[in-house]
């Protein structure tokens, strides 16, 4: 099926065409071919599909053209709001739609805005409004404190990557931002899986809407072979300098809980002569740019990343990503190691297996449908036993999800609450 069947405008399909075609689109996705034609006719949508889908261009080509066919914004109004749940994610959308509407006849001002910069560059960026605005929603309500923008003309609302906005708790934010929107707007809902609280939500706001539910065939599933290393734990970080070292991994995302153990880790390979930076939450927003640009141009030789590098970071011909510490999610194992092995490349996903982390991941194994293979490397065979849940099938190995949490059961409050309410900064 090709671009030219999905009810573009004949006026403009060439632009776009040209566009996709510098992106490397020959012809639409999955994703692309059943949400498109909906989004043209004006429809809600509520798709699902995994990172690498080509959702960005489903619902950025139907909303560039339906900008390009009427006046441009004016004032301090924005037409198209897009929402993600972090700063890497909304200056990877943004450079998205700025590509694919480059030969557009008509200029298209996409504005991207998040926190962790100063706040006075995006105001002046905003004098004349904006086409399309790509936020975070915490830095979207400074901004409308300031009185530097009104959503009062938003015509189309994007919700990308939904289940992350409600996972990481953000939910008083994105209510007050729900609340200023015209009642009469275009909604869609790009989420990688359906939870309850995404559930809620959108029958709350969908009306009538589209379901899309794209799962990877066969044939497409990403090439990445996946690992499990017993090792103790104390000797992990012995471990991973010892694969980087032995292995011959230019480039390595390493994966573990916490901005501490981030810094800590990336020290030590430091201190044994690897090229290695930690990247988290709690890094300025020039500091998390720079680290991402040297690690892409492999000036760095691994990034210590929490689960904020988890979704949303596309680094080109990644071969590996190590678990150092195992995610709490087993949705988030996926999108870990789905940083490897992307746009047709072969990948490496890694996972250290402790004794008191065996159960952990037995279950992240059941829940995702995998058997990996246990393995242990020469002169670093664990030696330590797990505790009484380690072979305890009914244990939950401390993964999110089988029983809700504090933060889980507020979510689903909020989710549930008229007007929704979420947050996001």
């Amino acid at each position: 099926m090709p671009f030219s069947s999905l009810g573009f405008s004949s006026a403009l399909l060439p632009a776009l065409l040209q566009a996709l075609a510098e992106k490397g689109y020959s012809a639409p996705t999955a994703i692309q071919a059943q949400a498109i034609p909906a989004i043209l006719q004006g429809r809600d949508v509520l798709a699902s599909a995994q990172t690498g889908s080509g959702k960005t261009a489903a619902f950025a080509l139907p909303m560039l053209q339906q900008l390009a066919q009427t006046p441009s914004a004016s004032g301090r109004r924005v037409r198209g709001l897009v929402l993600v749940p972090t700063r890497e994610l909304a200056v990877q959308v943004g450079e998205s739609l700025v590509s694919l509407a480059k030969y557009l006849p008509q200029r298209i001002k996409v504005a991207v805005v998040f926190g962790g910069v100063s706040i006075n560059p995006q105001m002046m960026n905003l004098r004349g409004g904006a086409d399309i605005m790509v936020a975070t929603p915490g830095r979207l309500l400074d901004l409308i404190a300031h009185n530097a923008l009104s959503l009062e003309s938003v015509t189309t609302l994007v919700l990308d990557e939904a289940d992350r906005l409600l996972d990481l708790g953000f939910g008083e934010e994105l209510g007050r931002i729900l609340a200023l929107l015209p009642a009469q707007r275009q909604n869609l809902f790009f989420s990688a899986t359906f939870p309850p609280a995404i559930e809620a939500l959108a029958k709350s706001m969908l009306h009538n809407p589209l379901r899309v539910e794209v799962q990877a065939a066969a044939q497409t599933e990403p090439d990445i072979t996946q690992r499990a290393i017993e090792v103790d734990a104390p000797r992990r970080t012995q471990l991973l300098r010892h694969l980087v070292q032995t292995e011959g991994w230019n480039r390595v995302l390493v994966f573990v809980a916490t901005k501490h153990a981030a810094e800590i880790v990336a020290d030590k390979l430091r201190k044994a002569d690897i090229e290695a930076e930690p990247f988290h939450g709690e890094l300025s927003q020039g500091k998390r740019q720079q680290v991402l640009q040297d690690f892409k141009l492999k000036i760095l030789q691994v990034v210590v990343a929490t689960d904020v590098a988890a979704r949303g970071l596309d680094i080109a011909q990644l071969p590996v990503v190590v678990n150092y510490d195992l995610p709490r999610s087993a949705v988030d194992y996926t999108h870990r190691i789905g940083r490897t092995g992307r746009a047709g490349e072969s990948g490496v996903a890694i996972t250290f297996v402790t004794a008191d982390t065996d159960a952990h991941f037995r279950l992240i194994e059941k829940r995702q449908r995998l058997s990996v293979p246990r393995e242990q490397v020469a002169g670093f065979e664990p030696v330590e036993t797990g505790g009484p849940s380690a072979h305890d099938p009914s244990s939950t190995g401390g993964i999110k999800g089988k029983r809700p949490s504090k933060k889980d059961k507020l979510r689903e409050a909020a989710a549930r609450s008229q007007p929704p309410h979420e947050e996001q900064r």
